[in-house]
């Protein structure tokens, strides 16, 4: 566990300790092995062929894996608290890692797991649950099962989200942010799974009737894999765009992350649903990828433009919008990369556009867009302090950005802060020529 920062040492045992402390009592308990036994092996069983996943969701920060609850919560409500955090133990300890260091990650994964069946089990008792698997009577004998299925999800947050902050060093403020709500419907969904398991299992078609729920359980996480498999493979693509133009033109590398980073901020602040973010997040990172199009001597030429040369870097909206234009997962996203110049005035390029002609993912990038290239040291100048680049864009509002957009970044700046980064410096501040901010008002961009 050298690797493993020694607060996150620490937590990882105090989790460990209590894992224990809930399975104690096993050891003077009468344990159903007919259930339990099962139960463990098919859980074992399932971890071992489960698929792949991004990591980061509830539950799975040790691994990017699906966790097949279904099974562990079948044991929550068929067994004692005790006995039914043993389920999850051999399949979390056997369990495929992908990450390294890949013991730490097994214990933490089962001493995780222990605790939140443990605590889904009890609470499923105290709401007498166990009386409603016998003579079963819905919709009454959801209400218990709802209750533990709350339980299982909240112990899941709280343990995810102090391993995030002191293992992967998330800020404490959004270390647990989220993490509850994105849970609780997929939990749910297994947790009826769950319970259609252990019904079946204390009916009088048995065991055999109860695996029959896992089938469709399965099939489901296999698509949801391959969904997130086709999300992996949209972002290696973005990647490698996005690379490509960093190497392309060095004086803004990292510009394109900070401009999706600040364009999902306003998109937040404007209350737009997470598909939507999303892609505003892909159009921010993608906006200037048709630089790829122009000659490389005009990104990196050392004194000013002339109109000629303006003229053919101009060109690089239409140059993105071309490359990007049969990647269909893009929706929205391939009209801000062809407008995010537009102006609301209508003096922008390359078509011109004035108001709400533009639009929208192109005004919420413009903003982020200038504001990046305003609070990031160049190699021609150096940084404006945030709140002067906010004044400047304040001042712009209404003739060259959406004063909706610049608004919704004031309000998310004041809640969140912003840290700018430099991502060139190694040019004296006169060298390019290129002026901060043009005599028209234009606020000034690293390149046209």
């Amino acid at each position: 566990m050298g690797a493993v920062p020694a607060w996150a040492r620490a937590y990882v045992a105090g989790v460990v300790l209590l894992a224990l402390a809930c399975l104690a009592p096993v050891l003077h308990l009468r344990v159903p092995w007919g259930i339990a036994a099962p139960l463990a092996v098919l859980y074992a069983g399932c971890e071992r062929v489960t698929l792949p996943l991004r990591p980061g969701a509830v539950g799975d920060s040790a691994r990017g894996t699906v966790t097949f609850l279904p099974v562990l919560l079948a044991g929550a409500f068929l067994l004692p608290p005790s006995a039914a955090a043993l389920v999850a133990l051999p399949g979390a300890l056997l369990a495929r890692v992908e990450q390294r260091p890949r013991g730490p990650r097994r214990i933490w994964r089962a001493a995780q797991l222990a605790v939140a069946v443990w605590a889904a089990s009890r609470t499923y008792g105290a709401c007498g649950g166990r009386e409603t698997l016998v003579t079963p009577d819905f919709p009454h004998a959801l209400v218990p099962a709802g209750a533990a299925v709350l339980a299982f999800c909240a112990v899941l947050t709280v343990l995810d989200g102090g391993i995030l902050a002191l293992a992967e060093r998330a800020p404490v403020r959004g270390a647990w942010h989220g993490l509850f709500a994105r849970s609780l419907a997929p939990v749910a969904v297994h947790g009826l799974a769950g319970l259609m398991m252990a019904v079946l299992w204390r009916s009088p078609y048995g065991p055999v009737a109860a695996l029959l729920v896992l089938l469709p359980m399965y099939v489901s996480c296999w698509v949801f894999a391959q969904y997130h498999r086709e999300r992996a493979a949209h972002q290696a693509t973005i990647r490698a765009l996005v690379q490509a133009v960093d190497i392309k033109d060095g004086y803004t590398r990292g510009h394109s992350e900070r401009v999706g980073r600040a364009s999902v901020l306003i998109a937040r602040e404007l209350g737009m649903h997470d598909e939507r973010v999303e892609m505003l997040r892909f159009a921010g990172i993608l906006h200037d990828v048709g630089k790829l199009g122009v000659p490389t001597r005009l990104l990196r030429k050392d004194g000013p433009l002339t109109p000629e040369e303006r003229r053919v870097i101009e060109l690089h909206p239409e140059y993105g919008h071309e490359m990007v234009r049969g990647i269909g997962f893009l929706g929205e996203a391939r009209s801000a990369i062809l407008h995010h110049h537009e102006r609301l005035d209508g003096s922008g390029y390359p078509y011109g556009l004035a108001g709400t002609q533009i639009p929208e993912f192109a005004r919420v990038v413009a903003v982020a867009d200038a504001f990046d290239a305003m609070t990031s040291t160049r190699s021609y100048r150096r940084a404006r302090p945030v709140p002067a680049a906010l004044e400047e864009l304040t001042r712009c509002a209404g003739t060259q950005f959406d004063p909706r957009m610049v608004a919704a970044l004031v309000r998310a700046l004041d809640r969140h802060g912003w840290h700018p980064a430099v991502t060139a410096d190694t040019a004296p501040a006169a060298a390019s020529g290129i002026p901060p901010a043009h005599p028209s008002g234009t606020v000034g961009r690293s390149a046209p």
